[in-house]
């Protein structure tokens, strides 16, 4: 037993102070992704609900694109292949040097743009929830368009939108252990070398479903929380609202 929790030790012994790191970049890269998905998610389920023919095909392509390729793949596109684009502009541009984009923002990104398909649904059924009626009594009241989304339509979009939006926040915590196979020190990173150095597979890849089960249930207590923050002033069930 003692030979087992000198292995999570702390210090030159142990890893775990490698595990906490690990998992301090995972909660970090997600935290920095989901502002960024769910916001991209929200202009993509507004293209596709345009009036413009154009904007709603370029939506229904980009979210067809994502929720089809697999999310390693997209990884590895932003990755190499968008930071080799980014080079040969660069130096297209006759810039001195070379640019290289971190496996941090490479994650962020390639994540974001899959969480930005995923939540485009959600985003859209939530606008379908909202009457039509209501906007119009916006305009009716002299309100523009962005006036009647920010005081009349938003408010409400995001009690629809937030159980959805809560499911894609619990899977994009799953999917930052991809971010590993770029070499971006993420908890899954720090487990599979402890694990090579070691050959403790259960003890390793135990803790780290430990730690991503902590994550989850925090995440799922914070998110019942806010839940019943935004739904105050409504009652479930026969009594309808109030």
């Amino acid at each position: 037993m003692d030979y087992y929790l000198n292995l999570l030790a702390w210090g030159d012994k142990g890893w775990g102070d490698e595990l906490a790191r690990g998992a301090m970049i995972t909660i970090t890269l997600a935290l920095a992704t989901l502002p960024f998905g769910v916001a991209l998610g929200l202009l993509v389920a507004l293209a596709k609900r345009s009036d413009s023919a154009v904007l709603r095909a370029a939506g229904t392509i980009y979210t067809t694109v994502f929720r089809g390729v697999p999310e390693l793949l997209t990884l590895y596109i932003v990755y190499f292949g968008l930071q080799l684009g980014l080079q040969k502009a660069w130096k297209g541009l006759g810039l001195p040097g070379n640019i290289e984009m971190p496996a941090f923002v490479a994650g962020m990104i390639a994540l974001g743009f899959v969480l930005a398909a995923f939540s485009c649904e959600v985003w859209i059924g939530a606008l379908n929830s909202i009457h039509k009626g209501q906007r119009e009594g916006a305009y009716a009241l002299g309100l523009n368009k962005a006036l009647a989304f920010r005081l009349v339509v938003a408010p409400q979009l995001l009690r629809v939108a937030l159980p959805g939006l809560g499911n894609n926040w619990m899977v994009l915590l799953k999917e930052t252990s991809l971010v590993s196979v770029i070499a971006l020190p993420d908890l899954m990173f720090w487990t599979g070398r402890a694990n090579v150095v070691t050959k403790e597979p259960f003890l390793f890849f135990g803790a780290a479903c430990m730690i991503y089960m902590v994550f989850s249930v925090l995440s799922a207590w914070g998110l019942s929380r806010l839940e019943g923050r935004t739904n105050r002033g409504f009652v479930s069930g026969a009594g309808g609202t109030r």
